[in-house]
C-alpha cells in the first residue's frame, strides 16, 4: 500500500498526551502512519484556546518521538498558514470547544487549507473535538448545559461522539437522538480507543488503553450498536 497516494484521518476518543504525555502509544501510531521519515507533525490546538499546559504536554510527547514537532496559533500573532500547512506531513488537532474551534477555522479559512492537505494525503489525526470535527456531525458538550449535534467538516459521512463509555451521558444520548431522528448513524469512539479511516472508509479501530473500544451505532427498526474489530497497542 502506498501510503502517499491514501488519504487517512485517525479519529481518537479522548487520552493520549493531553492525560499523559509519557504514554505515546497512539501518537507512535500516528507517526508510523506517515509516508517518510522524521514527519513534520502540525499541532492545532485551536480547541482549547490554545492552553499552554496542552501546548508543552504536546512538545513534550512528540518531541521525544521521530518527528519535527510544531503547532499554530490563532490568539498571538499568527504565521502565514499555507506555508505551515505545506510543509505538514501530519495535522493533529486537539481537544476542547468544537463549535469555537471551527469558527476561528472559517475566518482564517483553515477549512479549506485542511481539506487540501488531506486530499494530497497528509495524515490527519485528532482527539475529542480533534476526532468530530472530520465528520459530518459531532456529538459535543461546546455548550455548558447539554450536549448537542453539530455541523462538522465532513471529511467523513456520519456521525460521531468521543468519550463514548467514559462519559456516562454520552452512550444514552447518541441512543436518544438516534432515536428522535436528530443524529446520523455513525461512530462511538470511546476513551483510548481511535478509528483509523483509509479513503473515507473504516480500516481499523486501534485500543491503546486496557479494554478501551470503539462502536458503530445506528437506527434500524431499534437501536444496533456493534463493536468494532480492533488491533491493542
Amino acid at each position: 500500500m502506498n501510503k502517499k497516494n491514501n488519504r487517512q484521518i485517525i479519529a481518537i476518543g479522548g487520552g493520549g498526551f493531553g492525560r499523559d504525555p509519557n504514554h505515546r502509544k497512539i501518537e507512535q501510531y500516528i507517526i508510523d502512519q506517515a509516508h517518510n521519515d522524521n514527519p513534520s507533525v502540525l499541532f492545532l490546538p485551536t480547541a482549547s484556546a490554545e492552553d499552554k499546559i496542552y501546548i508543552d504536554n504536546y512538545y513534550e510527547c512528540f518531541g521525544a518521538l521521530s518527528c519535527k514537532p510544531t503547532h499554530i496559533s490563532f490568539f498571538s500573532r499568527t504565521p502565514r498558514l499555507n506555508g505551515l500547512f505545506n510543509k505538514a506531513d501530519i495535522i493533529y488537532v486537539g481537544g476542547g470547544n468544537t463549535k469555537s474551534m471551527l469558527a476561528v477555522w472559517r475566518e482564517w479559512k483553515v477549512d479549506i487549507l485542511l481539506r487540501r492537505a488531506y486530499e494530497r494525503g497528509v495524515v490527519m489525526a485528532g482527539v475529542s473535538a480533534g476526532a468530530i470535527c472530520w465528520f459530518t456531525q459531532g456529538i459535543t458538550d461546546s455548550w455548558a448545559s447539554n450536549l448537542n449535534t453539530l455541523d462538522c467538516l465532513g471529511f467523513l459521512d456520519g456521525m460521531c461522539c468521543p468519550h463514548y463509555l467514559e462519559e456516562s451521558d454520552r452512550k444514552p444520548t447518541v441512543h436518544k437522538m438516534l432515536q428522535d431522528g436528530k443524529a446520523m448513524k455513525g461512530y462511538g469512539i470511546d476513551g483510548g480507543s481511535a478509528v483509523h479511516f483509509i479513503n473515507e472508509k473504516f480500516e481499523r479501530s486501534i485500543s491503546f488503553y486496557p479494554e478501551r473500544k470503539a462502536y458503530f451505532i445506528e437506527k434500524d427498526n431499534s437501536i444496533k450498536e456493534k463493536e468494532l474489530p480492533h488491533i491493542v497497542l
